[in-house]
């Protein structure tokens, strides 16, 4: 159900993007890469925090890691990502499929600065085996992100 909203926010929103539905598992950045034939960094990662009482999107490169004195400057609070068993609830989407498209209404979409550094990026598209094809500046656009500079 989760990529169906996702093909039905593209086709909205972005109609030249698709996602693309594999056989196999692209739930972490390495098998994501593998089964999507790029780099690492092109895979689109997106990790869902708390900050304060509100639920955030932080979509960063592959090979991206959380600044926390940066994000700290940022946010206010320290980095904390949502428990696993919260990550469906608040998200609408599974972990290992979380993406900034149709998040939830309460939740803010971040983009870092490091998607930047490429043409294409692939985030996921709602299920741990899914992925679209996307430049970084059309989706920060269609997802209404912020770009940020939270990542080392």
């Amino acid at each position: 159900m989760s990529v169906q909203r996702v093909q039905q926010f593209l086709a909205e929103h972005a109609p030249e993007a698709t996602v693309t539905v594999l056989e196999k598992s692209t739930a972490t950045v390495a098998e994501a890469a593998e089964a999507f034939e790029v780099e690492s960094g092109q895979i689109a990662k997106t990790l869902s925090f708390r900050v304060n009482d509100e639920v955030v999107l932080l979509v960063m490169a592959g090979t991206a890691r959380i600044d926390n004195k940066k994000y700290k400057q940022l946010f206010g609070v320290k980095a904390r990502m949502l428990a696993s068993d919260e990550v469906e609830t608040l998200t609408g989407y599974p972990p290992g499929g979380v993406c900034p498209f149709a998040a939830a209404d309460a939740v803010k979409v971040y983009c870092d600065h490091s998607l930047k550094s490429y043409d294409e990026v692939l985030p996921a598209g709602g299920s741990v085996n899914s992925g679209v094809r996307i430049a970084p500046a059309r989706l920060a656009s269609i997802t209404g992100a912020d770009w940020i500079d939270v990542t080392r």
